[in-house]
């Protein structure tokens, strides 16, 4: 049986991180801030934006929000500590504050590296919530939260990916959109690229605007290909990829992109904007997409097929989700209190706040009802219905960022590059298990 364990040096901070909590940040006393009176317990929350930007001004009111709602009994203290380009300033923080034991009650977590941080003790499970209280949030927040059968996040807002198409070139094609539950299979998504073919070709474009970008974004968006295959990248335990990464279902996944190259449906380097031009029949991207093409590029008909799965799909969940949530850290000793504030921050006037100020869609059944658009406008009634029966979570392990690395390596290398497939994934094998072994004894 396998045996968790950090590394010397990774046990070693984060126990320095505990000897040291006592002696980290000083709590401010009552008076010193203002709104934090006597007998409120003090609450620190960091959050990983800029003040100044739509989602800072929305995680700003709504800890006012909380403040009024709980006079008396929590105050809540904010502060944002952005990330950089990169991706650091926040996380460098984080990692910073766990040796120092300066951590706050409170912080945001990108939601596939809440595993990562449950495992490595800078979170902490909540306080027990009732089925009351848990039934509000989409099944897809409470799985992405969930690690080891223990709630540890909510999100504050929730994601998805859309197979976008151009309504224009698929009339000119002759081709139908199926209904949301029936989408187009490997097959069948297949004969309808070569049916587009010939109309993109003569704009100079491609049927499909698909690329495989280093960073997140590749394995976000097509994860799906694998999941409705009945793959997937590491076992349920988070800590094994043999056997899982390296299937044969990822094998098939892998080689069913080849033949989307080689049939010339997608070009080989990446093109600007040529689904936006309208160049393009297809495209797979977030949900920000639907905005992005209402605002800049109104002569592009929009629509929003159901995301295509595997020939062999069971029907079970297999679309993208998952965004920024908030957790309690492990320096707290108030759990009480800083489940109150995720659940403030994450609950359903933060979420409506959310959507209506920055476009992020909210975590909460009541926050998406509550708004026409999610109604009244086809694209987004497809992207909700798609997240609420079909929402899939990250794979949640504790080496999350190289297993997101090793499938856009695989992508980039057995698809574009044409290397061999079973090599690439043997690659990858090893190098997430170059990562494993402090968490695992074999």
């Amino acid at each position: 049986m396998k045996k968790r364990w950090k590394c010397g040096l990774l046990a070693a901070l984060f126990l320095m991180g505990a000897l040291l909590a006592g002696c980290g940040q000083k709590q401010p006393e009552p008076g010193e801030i203002p709104g934090y009176d006597k007998g409120e317990q003090y609450l620190s929350i960091w959050v990983h934006s800029i003040e100044e930007t739509e989602e800072g001004q929305c995680y700003k009111k709504s800890v006012e929000a909380f403040n009024k709602a709980y006079d008396g009994t929590y105050f809540a203290d904010i502060e944002f500590i952005p990330r950089n380009d990169s991706g650091g300033g926040y996380s460098d923080k984080i990692n910073a504050s766990v040796m120092s034991g300066d951590l706050p009650d409170v912080l945001t977590v990108d939601g596939p590296n809440i595993a990562a941080y449950a495992e490595n003790g800078i979170i902490q499970p909540l306080a027990d919530l009732s089925e009351k209280e848990k039934h509000i949030y989409l099944q897809s927040i409470l799985e992405q939260g969930t690690y080891n059968d223990k709630l540890y996040a909510l999100g504050a807002m929730e994601s998805s990916v859309g197979l976008y198409y151009n309504k224009d070139i698929l009339k000119q094609a002759g081709v139908k959109v199926p209904d949301a539950d029936h989408p187009w299979t490997w097959s069948e998504f297949l004969t309808v690229l070569e049916k587009v073919k010939p109309v993109t070709d003569k704009m100079n474009g491609y049927p499909l605007d698909m690329t495989f970008p280093v960073g997140e974004a590749t394995i976000y968006y097509y994860a799906p290909f694998f999941w409705s295959n009945g793959g997937d990248f590491v076992d349920e335990t988070g800590l094994r990829v043999e056997g899982v990464f390296d299937s044969k279902e990822n094998l098939q996944t892998v080689e069913y992109f080849r033949k989307i190259l080689a049939g010339k449906y997608m070009s080989k380097v990446q093109i600007t904007d040529l689904f936006e031009s309208g160049r393009a029949a297809f495209k797979f991207d977030g949900a920000w997409e639907v905005n992005t093409i209402y605002s800049n590029y109104p002569d592009v008909k929009l629509g929003v097929a159901p995301y295509v799965v595997a020939d062999n799909w069971d029907g079970e969940r297999y679309t993208p989700t998952g965004s920024w949530a908030f957790a309690a850290s492990s320096a707290t000793e108030q759990i009480e209190g800083a489940t109150k504030l995720v659940q403030y921050m994450s609950g359903i006037e933060s979420g409506k706040r959310l959507w209506e100020e920055s476009k992020s869609f909210p975590s909460t059944y009541e926050a998406f009802e509550s708004s026409p658009l999610f109604e009244e406008d086809e694209n987004y009634k497809a992207l909700y219905h798609q997240l609420n029966l079909y929402g899939h979570p990250r794979s949640k392990t504790p080496v999350y960022p190289q297993v997101s690395s090793s499938v856009q390596e695989v992508l980039e290398n057995a698809v574009l590059t044409g290397k061999d497939t079973r090599e690439e994934l043997d690659k990858s094998i090893e190098r997430i298990n170059a990562k494993l072994k402090r968490y695992v004894i074999r």
